[in-house]
């Protein structure tokens, strides 16, 4: 207990104390009416006075350590209507059909201080099951599990380890963090974490921020068996003001074994403009190459760019319409077997209702359009699927 506090505790007795002291000598001076409101009186000034409250911050449960929580629940109907409940295979998140399920529920745990800093959350959901299936059993439900130190004292300059979010991208697995209820292609197929190390550091100014990373893999926690190389990856964020954002990501390295090794090279470029209390724009490109064969020079590549619009129609109430394209002619991050493999406009409009400070209600409708029939409607090749989605999320 602070010292402050418990000098509040004794000034409050010594005041209660002598409105008791007070009470009995005017016993027999005053009526019993007038002394009980003077006593009242005195009692209330005191504990107003020295404001009698010993409360932690909301999650934090001793210096240093705080618990939060997440949990989105979602139900998505797909007009496909596909048996199986499954979307397409290119969707991770919000990705069962006719079924009310999670998406993402976890509680974490985190330490900070000015030299230390840690996180583990351990998570549920049909977001895990997909993104998480290559990994062994005891990683499956591990959403986050991170550890870092501070390496300068005059510069604000961090080591961290351990599996962490990624760095690539303006989107995260976290429903209620993003514009849109579900995630678009191009989130969806790059990766939502990271397992390696990675320095970092931030201006005094906090406009700048910059990170190296040596990574695992391409959003895995477990390398690839018989793959020896590691990644790399960069981040640089400028916030000029606290209407701009701008970010450079990016990833090289193979995600195959030695013996067939391709090399992969991935920027993501955006920028995120907030126009006014009111409207925002998100504006991306991410650029992908893959080498076709081993000690190939020649690469398959693909292309994303990506446009999002918010508007804030009153306090509670948002709107968001996004479009997107993905072209992966050479099929390295989505294969599908046709002539022009997926090559895929993708258009949603979205309306949010904020309940509370914690609590989002959201619904969205979705469409994509394919230059091949790579979907299927009323059982025949479709180059066309659209769908609704509607969640709530939940945080603490």
């Amino acid at each position: 207990m602070k010292l402050a506090y418990k000098n509040q505790i004794i000034i409050a007795i010594i005041g209660l104390l002598s409105a008791s002291c007070f009470a009995l000598q005017a016993q027999n001076t005053l009526s019993e009416s007038e002394r009980q409101r003077i006593i009242q009186q005195v009692k209330k000034e005191v504990l107003e006075g020295v404001n009698i409250k010993y409360t932690k911050p909301l999650g934090q449960i001793s210096d240093g350590f705080t618990v939060s929580g997440y949990l989105e629940a979602y139900y998505s109907y797909d007009f496909e209507n596909p048996d199986s409940h499954n979307r397409p295979n290119f969707m991770y998140s919000h990705n069962r059909h006719n079924e009310i399920t999670v998406n993402l529920g976890f509680i974490k745990t985190a330490y900070q201080t000015d030299k230390a800093r840690a996180n583990l959350a351990v998570a549920v959901g049909t977001y895990m099951n997909s993104n998480y299936a290559a990994e062994p059993t005891v990683m499956k439900n591990i959403y986050e599990a991170n550890v870092g130190v501070k390496i300068s004292k005059k510069q604000n300059l961090w080591i961290d380890a351990g599996v962490m979010p990624s760095h690539i991208g303006f989107e995260s697995a976290i429903g209620k963090d993003n514009w849109t209820l579900t995630r678009g292609i191009y989130a969806e197929n790059s990766p939502y974490f990271n397992t390696g190390a990675k320095i970092s550091y931030t201006s005094p100014d906090e406009k700048w921020l910059l990170s190296g990373l040596v990574l695992n893999g391409w959003q895995r926690i477990q390398r690839v068996d018989g793959n020896s190389l590691p990644a790399f990856g960069h981040q640089l964020t400028y916030k000029p003001n606290s209407k701009i954002t701008l970010n450079s990501s990016s990833f090289v390295g193979s995600d195959k074994t030695d013996s067939l090794r391709q090399m992969r090279y991935f920027h993501n470029l955006y920028g995120i403009f907030q126009i006014d209390e009111r409207f925002g724009i998100t504006v991306g490109i991410d650029f992908g190459a893959e080498q076709k064969s081993n000690g190939s020079k020649s690469y398959n590549s693909w292309l994303t760019p990506v446009l999002l619009i918010k508007a804030n129609a009153t306090d509670k109430v948002s709107f968001t319409i996004r479009g997107e394209y993905y072209k992966d002619a050479g099929g390295v991050i989505i294969a599908t077997n046709t002539t022009n493999n997926f090559q895929t406009f993708g258009y949603s409009l979205n309306c949010d209702y904020q309940i509370q400070d914690n609590i989002v209600w959201r619904i969205e409708g979705r469409g994509l359009n394919s230059k091949d029939e790579i979907f299927i409607f009323n059982n025949k090749p479709s180059k066309n699927n659209y769908f609704v989605t509607t969640a709530i999320a939940f945080s603490f």
